[in-house]
């Protein structure tokens, strides 16, 4: 019989998670299809259950003295409403594009994260946020980069022994944050392709700071550094004008039931341009 655990304090929480292989749940949006799915192939196991929905503290967006501290429990939809400067733009459109509301609801940017999909909206965004990852466990508190998070195709660096607590978002002035997403409809799909963008510029618009990432296009999310050195200066309104193909030569799509490799190269090729594209 699956054992179901709810604790109340994070003490408790990373206790229950040395001791036992147990899935982590949050808002369940991930966990609940998953095991649904092997259900219905055959197969009803399921690990014991760590439900941290619980915990004290990990359900608010923080100013902090170097930025924002986003806790592991909060939800898109809590993302959407909250007060937050330009720079968080590109994730917020991602979060309206998460699922339908139901799953914005109960789905946490962290779970979006921990699951480590390469089609996962809001991994692209992070990445240009220059996020870090917060992670307690019996070794005390750690903080990783979410590019040293990531490890490969649904992997992390969280050691079985750790919880994600939350993410760490540094101040940028004068940048504005931006996402393209491209999927077989518009609402509620898996992206083909997707981009996402922070761009800060000069009072006479000149790009001073440039990230750029594209995700399901390789195994993990990407940025792109050969883009980003060739914005920095630039003319903002030129941006668009900028993004050729060798800028992509580090992603490696896959032909799957979505889209082609082919196609989904060209199609974030298109993005890019879209998302640089100086709208006034």
């Amino acid at each position: 019989m699956t054992a179901y655990h709810r604790p109340t304090t994070l003490q408790d929480a990373l206790a229950i998670r040395a001791g036992a292989d147990v899935a982590v749940l949050a808002g369940g949006t991930d966990v609940f299809p998953a095991r649904t799915a092997r259900a219905a192939w055959g197969d009803p196991t399921h690990k014991d259950v760590l439900d941290i929905s619980a915990l004290p503290g990990l359900r608010g967006i923080e100013e902090t003295d170097e930025g924002w501290r986003i806790g592991c429990l909060v939800t898109w939809s809590a993302l959407t409403r909250a007060a937050l400067p330009p720079l968080f733009d590109g994730l917020k459109a991602a979060a309206r594009e998460v699922g339908g509301m139901q799953v914005q609801n109960r789905g946490t940017i962290i779970g979006n994260l921990v699951t480590a999909s390469p089609a996962g909206d809001g991994i692209p965004n992070l990445l240009v946020l220059d996020a870090a990852v917060e992670i307690a466990g019996p070794r005390g508190t750690r903080r990783l980069s979410v590019v040293d998070f990531l490890t490969g195709y649904r992997a992390t660096a969280l050691a079985t022994d750790e919880l994600v607590t939350a993410l760490h978002v540094p101040r940028l002035a004068g940048a504005q944050g931006c996402f393209r997403k491209l999927g077989a409809r518009h609402y509620l799909v898996i992206s083909i392709a997707m981009a996402a963008g922070v761009i800060a510029t000069d009072a006479v618009g000149r790009i001073t700071t440039a990230r750029v990432a594209l995700g399901a296009c390789s195994a993990v999310a990407q940025r792109l550094p050969g883009l980003e050195a060739a914005l920095v200066g630039a003319d903002r309104r030129l941006a668009a004008q900028m993004v050729q193909p060798h800028h992509l030569e580090l992603l490696a799509p896959i032909d799957d039931i979505r889209a082609s490799a082919a196609y989904r190269r060209d199609a974030a090729l298109v993005l890019l341009q879209d998302l640089l594209q100086l709208r006034t």
